[in-house]
Formats: C-alpha cells, sequence, structure tokens
C-alpha cells in the first residue's frame, strides 16, 4: 500500500505541475481571470494533496494501522472531487 500512496502522490503532482503550467500560458488569455482564479485554487489543492499522499506513504513505513490507510484514501477520493469538479 505504501508504494500505491508514493505512485498515487507523484502522479498527482506531476499532473498538478503539468495543468499549473499549462493553466499559466495556455489558459491565460483563453478564460476569464475568475475562472483562470478557480483552476488555480484545483491545481493549488491537488498539489496540496499529492503532499499529504507522500507524507502517509512514508507514515505507512514508520507505523501500522487502519488509520493511515484512511488517510490515504481520503486524500486520493478529496483531490478526484474536489480538483477534479473545479
Amino acid at each position: 500500500m505504501q508504494r500505491c500512496f508514493f505512485i498515487l502522490g507523484s502522479s498527482f503532482a506531476l499532473v498538478g505541475v503539468i495543468a499549473g503550467a499549462f493553466g499559466a500560458h495556455a489558459l491565460k488569455e483563453r478564460i476569464s481571470g475568475g475562472m483562470l482564479e478557480t483552476f488555480e485554487v484545483a491545481v493549488r489543492y491537488q498539489m496540496y494533496h499529492a503532499i499529504g499522499l507522500l507524507a502517509v506513504a512514508w507514515a505507512i513505513s514508520q507505523w501500522s494501522g487502519q488509520l493511515i490507510h484512511i488517510a490515504g484514501w481520503s486524500f486520493v477520493v478529496g483531490t478526484c472531487i474536489f480538483s477534479g469538479s473545479l
């Protein structure tokens, strides 16, 4: 499970960097300022969740317990729902 959360966290971070660059360069002239701000918030929170998932992967290597796994899956679901909906 540690590897799964590490891969998901790294993937979310990669997508966050790509989406941030896309928003800064390609979307800047094509969408309104309010929509760009919403896009930036989604990317920012995706990066926060990616860091959280990497922390969960590290925590699994240090401690055992069901709550760590619940936290990891909560980060995954939260990223998909929040960043995906914005």
